[in-house]
């Protein structure tokens, strides 16, 4: 319960019911290897919680550049929502520290793995809106975009790169680059996508993300830096 408080503090929510705190920092690990516990893994909050982080993201979005097309805002809110950035929130509250974790998922450095804090940030906003409701979970959420959307857009990692990597792949080497799934992981879902982007059959960049399309995206923008890494001919 200690450990519940201290998080809740870190989290600025002070939680009426804290077995759903419980229950998002339970990973389904750690019931396979207690299957008489009397806890609940955290899949149906991530799957609660993966909608409500969409729903305040978007409308933020919306309210924040009036002027700004579709396009980009779809390309924005895939930005902020994707498995990387919703793990790097979880980090900053030192999400892995509280986690409940089987010993082979700890072992195997499941306390920082990138999809399963994702994961569990998803989940403690599940919670944070079943306990609280939608207007104490939104400034959480949004005190977490703010300053990652101001990197984006200056790094302008939103950017449609597979167009900016196609582009470059055929004048380099008249070739289109393909995208290849490479690996899934995660229940049906809530499932993380590693895609590589290739030309030929040489790897060019890698990427991870909750749709197949944010992966690719992902794995062109990695592209994309090492093409602007290398040295003018």
């Amino acid at each position: 319960m200690e450990d519940l408080v201290e998080l809740s503090e870190r989290l600025g929510v002070e939680f009426g019911d804290y077995s759903l705190l419980s229950r998002a920092l339970t990973h389904r690990s750690y019931l396979n290897e207690n299957p008489g516990s009397m806890f609940e893994d955290n899949e149906r909050l991530e799957f609660l919680g993966d909608a409500v982080i969409d729903f305040i993201v978007a409308g933020y979005l919306y309210h924040r550049f009036p002027e700004m097309d579709e396009g980009e805002l779809t390309a924005l809110r895939a930005a902020l929502v994707r498995a990387e950035t919703l793990a790097q929130f979880a980090r900053a509250v030192d999400l892995g520290r509280y986690l409940r974790l089987g010993y082979g998922e700890e072992e195997s450095g499941g306390r920082d793995r990138t999809p399963l804090l994702c994961a569990t940030f998803e989940a403690v906003i599940g919670a944070i809106y079943l306990d609280r409701g939608l207007e104490r979970a939104r400034p959480i959420v949004e005190a977490h975009i703010r300053p990652m959307l101001e990197q984006i857009r200056a790094g302008s990692l939103h950017k449609d790169a597979k167009s900016e990597f196609q582009v470059w792949a055929q004048a380099r080497f008249n070739r289109t680059p393909h995208y290849r799934v490479v690996d899934s992981e995660g229940p049906d879902h809530a499932k993380t996508f590693t895609v590589r982007v290739m030309v030929g059959e040489e790897t060019w960049g890698e990427g991870r993300g909750r749709s197949k399309q944010v992966a690719a995206q992902a794995a062109a923008a990695e592209a994309m830096a090492r093409v602007e890494a290398m040295p003018e001919e």
